[in-house]
């Protein structure tokens, strides 16, 4: 089984290599390497393109027709010259100039750079959607880190697992690029477990999907990935369009869906501010709008954004004096809902600030809740965005409520719901996106697809039980034959695993994680110095593997303990609550889903706090007290060197 998180993260600290060994920042490096993977799955898919065409295609003079660009076209495929074909480039001699190679415009090549320059010029010329778009600054990169990034690119796994999984590389590096371009704040790049979360409350099936701030594309990507799942094609289905300031940005959007196999159409530039202009003329008109826009934007010129319309609310607050307003974040909101249909739905990320605003602001969000179209409001912890801390809030419309919610609003209090990914970054699993979905189902009535959710955590657990001896087969083929017995000899519960409950087999797989890196310990002196760090490393990969099981059950535990297995939605204290337009107007409006859900009650740890304070006073005390004869020492040495 290929590993595919392992292989990313090898395709980008061999690439990441060659930047820190080049003078290129990561800015300078960002759009080249992206567009390098771009290239290569374009060839991975015109090869299996081709391989269909050539199926039966008819002879003459006793050879098959050669494919044409008509033939691609005809297959929604990008069709590739041999001179932009990954595997030419990587090909190439050494030597570039003795090949004696021209570029389309006739001109000699006489660099790897000129070559690849001329490969994505010819990309080009075979697509409208990428015109201008992709890089042709490849002769910056010595023609050595260019070659090598070729092979990397050139991986032979990637066949292996397909070409589709290029899309999810692609997503990778610009996840990592988004931290390491620093000076551009990630501003092109949404987590994806926010996206994600966005489109399952959603549920785009088909229709009209605008993003009037769409940075690299993400929400176009996601959506992509929800309508092919549902068994639908998301071109034909869905029609997407884009606005994105930032041309940069614009073109790391078109690159990705292209990557992704998508069509849109994104304008950039001046005419894609969305403060003062409607690219598309799209207002009215859309099913679903989704965004992560620029939060606290300010000096946007008054007079202009009310020119440029789409606000239904009217203006927020207006500087009398310079004539602008101080921040845009309800223009942001008050366009997300203009451009909706009778029956669209719309969801964004927004400045947590912005769910209890004051002044013009809360009269805006007062006409907003009276529409009833507020649907659900969300509010996310800190840390989930690459390059800042602070917390934010997803909001939800929908014109289309049900009736028996329709003056209803659920609020979800999602602050501390989360993995911790790293110091500086959380994110939600895909088990804990399905649990925040399956309460927005219940929520609107939708029991069945609560029920699914169990149905597909049992499933989930029962296959992975049943595949751990299999992936405990290559550590027990690395520890001593001793060892070896006594590992598999813990195994027992993968046997008779149905027997337990959750709890119970939670608690045993939690045991065998220890009982293996106890194993790890006592073999390390039984093996030959040589495999010590293999064995340590198929360990902890055993472990890993062990500790995904207990997630699942743990998400599984976690949701049925609120609903039940059967899914019966309730108010619960600190989470979630469905709150009427009465009860938002008692609160002066405010969207902040905790000014409703409350704060859970602390459990009670058996501690008697005015006793662990005395205690942690008499230690901090005596710490106070040491410091200060310490201090005296070092001063009374001080004195002696004197």
């Amino acid at each position: 089984m290929i590993n595919i998180r392992k292989l990313e993260a090898e395709l980008w600290e061999s690439a990441d290599l060659l930047r820190q060994g080049s003078k290129l920042t990561s800015s300078q490096y960002c759009m080249p390497v992206l567009a390098l993977l771009f290239l290569r799955y374009a060839y991975s898919r015109y090869k299996m393109v081709e391989a269909e065409i050539l199926q039966g295609r008819p002879m003459r003079g006793g050879r098959v027709l050669p494919v044409e660009p008509s033939d691609f076209t005809a297959k929604s495929a990008l069709f590739l010259p041999r001179e932009a074909q990954f595997d030419y480039l990587v090909n190439l001699p050494d030597n570039i100039v003795s090949a004696g190679l021209k570029s389309k415009d006739g001109n000699d090549i006489n660099s790897l750079g000129e070559a690849v320059n001329n490969a994505m010029q010819l990309v080009e010329d075979q697509s409208e959607q990428l015109t201008g778009v992709l890089p042709k600054t490849y002769t910056s990169f010595s023609d050595d880190i260019l070659r090598e990034l070729l092979r990397i690119f050139n991986n032979k796994t990637i066949d292996d697992v397909g070409g589709d999984v290029i899309g999810r590389i692609y997503e990778y590096f610009l996840s990592k690029f988004a931290k390491a371009v620093a000076s551009d704040d990630g501003v092109f790049f949404t987590p994806k477990s926010l996206v994600k979360m966005l489109v399952n409350v959603l549920e785009p099936k088909q229709g009209v999907m605008l993003d009037p701030a769409c940075g690299s594309g993400g929400m176009f990507v996601q959506t992509g990935d929800f309508v092919n799942q549902a068994g639908l094609n998301a071109n034909t289905s869905m029609t997407f369009f884009g606005q994105e300031k930032v041309e940069y940005n614009a073109q790391l959007c078109l690159m990705n869906m292209a990557v992704h196999g998508l069509n849109g159409r994104i304008v950039s530039g001046d005419a894609a501010n969305s403060f003062y202009h409607d690219a598309h003329n799209l207002e009215g008109k859309c099913d679903f709008v989704m965004a992560n826009p620029p939060f606290n934007v300010d000096k946007v010129k008054a007079e202009s954004a009310f020119t440029a319309g789409r606000l239904p609310f009217g203006l927020p607050g207006v500087n009398a004096k310079t004539k602008e307003i101080g921040n845009a974040n309800y223009l942001w909101i008050s366009y997300f809902y203009a451009y909706l249909n009778e029956h669209g739905r719309a969801g964004f990320v927004m400045a947590s600030s912005a769910t209890d605003s004051a002044n013009k602001e809360r009269d805006i969000r007062e006409k907003l809740v009276r529409t009833g179209d507020v649907d659900v409001m969300v509010s996310v912890g800190n840390n989930f965005f690459y390059t800042l801390s602070l917390p934010c809030s997803l909001w939800f419309f929908d014109r289309n409520k049900n009736a028996d919610i329709r003056d209803k609003v659920l609020f979800i209090d999602a602050r501390n719901y989360y993995t911790v990914v790293d110091r500086t970054l959380n994110e939600w699993t895909e088990w804990q996106l399905r649990n925040l979905q399956a309460i927005v189902h219940l929520y609107r009535g939708e029991k069945e697809k609560y029920q699914q959710l169990i149905i597909d955590y049992d499933k989930a657990i029962k296959e992975a039980v049943a595949a751990v001896e299999e992936q405990g087969q290559p550590f027990s083929e690395l520890i001593d034959r001793d060892t070896r017995g006594h590992f598999w000899g813990i195994m027992g519960w993968t046997k008779n695993s149905e027997e337990y409950s959750l709890l119970e087999l939670n608690d045993r797989i939690i045991g065998q994680i220890k009982q293996t890196r106890t194993c790890v310990k006592v073999a390390e002196g039984n093996i030959e110095k040589r495999k010590v760090k293999a064995m340590r490393l198929a360990g902890e990969s055993f472990c890993n593997v062990l500790a995904g099981i207990v997630a699942i059950i743990n998400e599984r535990l976690w949701l049925v303990s609120k609903f039940g297995e059967d899914g019966q939605y309730q108010d619960i204290l600190g989470l979630c609550k469905i709150a009427t337009i009465q009860e938002i107007e008692e609160k002066n409006y405010s969207l902040t889903p905790g000014a409703y859900v409350g704060v859970p009650e602390q459990e009670d740890d058996g501690v008697d706090f005015h006793e662990r304070m005395n205690e942690i006073h008499a230690e901090l005390a005596k710490l106070n007290k040491e410091a200060n004869v310490l201090m005296g020492e070092i001063q009374k040495a001080w004195e002696e060197l004197k």
